[in-house]
């Protein structure tokens, strides 16, 4: 017998649903190119034509894990998304600013 994953979550306490959660938020948080590319609902090849590329560089491009800032960006944009450089320190964030305008 299946059940609806409604039903399954109302019957947990209030604590276990704020730690599942946390749990997603964590895991929407940070993910690999390929992931967000899903998440977005964007095929290999939708992406590629956005950006006027063939879907082999994007397929390349999200297996690798050294690239230039301008390429991310662009791979960014074209999901319909901001990239931002974010330096994270004990005593607070800094957003760098010299890659804003490439």
């Amino acid at each position: 017998m299946t059940r609806k994953f409604s039903e399954l979550r109302a019957k947990m306490s209030p604590e276990r649903r704020a730690k599942n959660d946390t749990a997603i938020k964590a895991a929407l948080a940070e993910m690999p190119l390929n992931e967000l590319r899903n998440a977005r609902g964007l095929s290999q090849k939708m992406l590629a034509q956005t950006l006027h590329i063939q879907q082999p560089a994007i397929a390349k491009l999200e297996k690798r894990t050294d690239m230039y800032i301008s390429t991310l960006r662009s791979h960014i944009n074209a999901m319909g998304g901001e990239l931002e450089v974010i330096a994270r320190f004990p005593d607070g964030d800094v957003r760098i600013a010299n890659f804003s305008q490439i």
